[in-house]
């Protein structure tokens, strides 16, 4: 325990070192000595006599857990995404929640094009080959992947990632479609990019990325019967949250060619990935690290220990999620 403060807070993981010493200024800081994710029971053992609460993506913030101490007044979490905190519970408890909005986003979109590549051009499995002894030298049909440029890019979702995403195509002189909500006027106006329903994109594009949050009406969106629709040529790119396809559908494409390959840094029942995903020689994983890098992983740090200190001190936190809180 660093006696930095009144307040007391716990931690679910370590996060970087800049964001823990911001804390400890301020704060009495408890952070979860495993590099593990923690059980929800965990969790609840660990924020008994706690103030604030500093969380990951694979935290299970349910109502249990947020009754569970009545001193909590504040949940921080080190995520954009809070698909796995219940809101409406915190809200109704009053309590204030945050996440590190638009830091991530550059990276995470650089990462989903990182996949594309990957895919596009079989990086992974080329080098597999090379690795083992396979290459004999330069042959017509060896290792044939796809082009990028002057092909056609589909959207879902485009928010802050999804534009990110969006606005690094304009080098390749891509085709951009989109589907969302809300109309783009942004990547309209940039990549003369053309909103369509989620059939269209699925049927007209070459590469489709999905950047969409995780919702009810967005939970298993890509299903067998949206993977058919694709081109046997299409890659499907996922840097969001894995619930958004259907896993199962998914690897039944890829072993069928339905499409030509799959990026994913997410799944639908993480940690856990089907054996029969990680064989298929068309897809290239990657374990959840869309803000993975030094910088951006720091400044999510920052931006959590900050938001949970306002937050601690009664003040509307800088990326509060649940508003409504400070309305009553």
């Amino acid at each position: 325990m660093n006696k930095g403060g009144t307040r007391k807070v716990f931690v679910t993981r370590k996060i970087p070192e800049p964001g823990l010493d911001r804390l400890r200024i301020a704060c009495d800081v408890d952070i979860n000595p495993s590099d593990r994710a923690l059980t929800k029971e965990e969790i609840i053992s660990g924020i008994k006599g706690k103030d604030g609460l500093l969380c990951l993506l694979t935290d299970p913030i349910d109502q249990e857990v947020i009754t569970s101490e009545p001193r909590l007044k504040m949940i921080a979490t080190y995520a954009v995404g809070y698909d796995n905190i219940d809101v409406t519970a915190a809200t109704k408890h009053g309590i204030p929640v945050s996440n590190t909005p638009g830091v991530l986003t550059e990276t995470t979109a650089e990462l989903a094009w990182a996949l594309l590549f990957s895919v596009a051009r079989r990086i992974v499995e080329g080098d597999s080959y090379t690795r083992a002894g396979h290459f004999r030298g330069w042959a017509p049909q060896l290792m044939l992947g796809q082009d990028v440029a002057y092909k056609t890019l589909g959207i879902i979702g485009a928010g802050r990632i999804g534009t990110a995403f969006a606005l690094k195509s304009k080098g390749f002189n891509m085709t951009v479609l989109y589907t969302d909500e809300q109309r783009n006027e942004t990547i309209e106006h940039e990549l003369g990019a053309k909103k369509v329903s989620l059939a269209e994109l699925l049927k007209t594009s070459d590469y489709v990325s999905i950047h969409a949050p995780l919702i009810p009406t967005t939970h298993h969106l890509i299903r067998e019967q949206e993977l058919r629709m694709m081109k046997p040529t299409a890659i499907l790119i996922n840097t969001a949250r894995g619930p958004i396809i259907d896993e199962s559908a998914l690897i039944r494409a890829l072993k069928k060619h339905w499409i030509f390959g799959a990026g994913l840094d997410v799944y639908e029942n993480e940690p856990t990935i089907p054996d029969e995903l990680k064989t298929l020689p068309n897809v290239v994983l990657q374990p959840h690290t869309g803000s993975g890098t030094i910088e951006t992983r720091t400044k999510m740090a920052l931006m959590a220990a900050e938001n949970l200190i306002v937050g601690l001190q009664g003040k509307r936190p800088p990326n509060c999620i649940n508003t409504e809180v400070f309305q009553k």
